[in-house]
């Protein structure tokens, strides 16, 4: 396992660039509105960026609405956001060169009550594996974590990726704390990452909830403040 161990000035930077798309996550709550496209948001979350100080981005934004939200990887689209939909947007500063990772779903207008109880899902399994993390826990043990609270809600079978992953200098590193990951393979103090569930309905519509963590001997120290309680624009 590459060692994803960060140094004092390396998670300085990580919580600044969290800083910064806690930043653009709030003007994009002032800023939002029905019949705005997929991409002109997209496009919003990098000129705010920008503005903010942020080098580049540290992956292509994603933002999916409705249907286009079933899809955990969806590029942004011409599609219009309506009322009734979740939007799910995933963005990311990089801040000398380290790499911040976060991802809300919010609402736009009144959502249904089976939108609304996948959210609650998605963030009582989100907050269940970010109580998990902790220096010598298996990375194993928190994907479970967040997967043993979808299961038993009976949408297993639609949290089809890992529950996270390393952050540093690429946004996608070591560990990974997916079903797949070595069962000898621990979180070690200092590392970064991100804690991600997901539920994502073929056709329908998706929620993802993404913060990045640092790892210490007690918990995490979370650098994504933005809440977590569902938004209705």
């Amino acid at each position: 396992m590459t060692d994803n161990v960060k140094t004092a000035e390396e998670l300085l930077k990580i919580m600044k660039a969290s800083a910064m798309g806690d930043a653009c996550f709030s003007h994009l709550l002032g800023w939002m509105t029905p019949d705005m496209s997929e991409k002109e948001i997209a496009e919003e979350v990098r000129s705010t960026f920008e503005k903010l100080g942020s080098s580049e981005l540290a992956f292509p934004t994603i933002c999916v609405a409705g249907e286009n939200g079933a899809d955990p990887h969806g590029e942004p689209s011409d599609r219009r956001i309506r009322k009734g939909d979740l939007v799910t947007i995933d963005m990311g500063a990089v801040v000398g060169g380290l790499c911040g990772d976060m991802t809300r779903t919010v609402g736009i207008g009144e959502i249904s009550p089976e939108q609304k109880k996948i959210y609650d899902t998605v963030l009582a399994a989100q907050e269940e594996a970010l109580a998990v993390c902790r220096a010598g826990v298996r990375c194993f043990d928190v994907d479970k974590a967040a997967r043993d609270v979808i299961e038993k809600a009976g949408y297993g079978e639609f949290y089809i990726h890992g529950t996270g992953h390393g952050v540093g200098t690429e946004v996608h590193e070591e560990p990974y704390l997916n079903a797949r990951a070595p069962k000898d393979e621990i979180l070690q103090e200092n590392m970064a990452v991100t804690v991600e569930p997901g539920i994502y309905l073929p056709g329908r519509f998706g929620v993802r909830i993404e913060d990045l963590a640092i790892v210490t001997g007690f918990g995490i120290i979370n650098t994504v403040k933005s809440t977590k309680e569902l938004i209705l624009i």
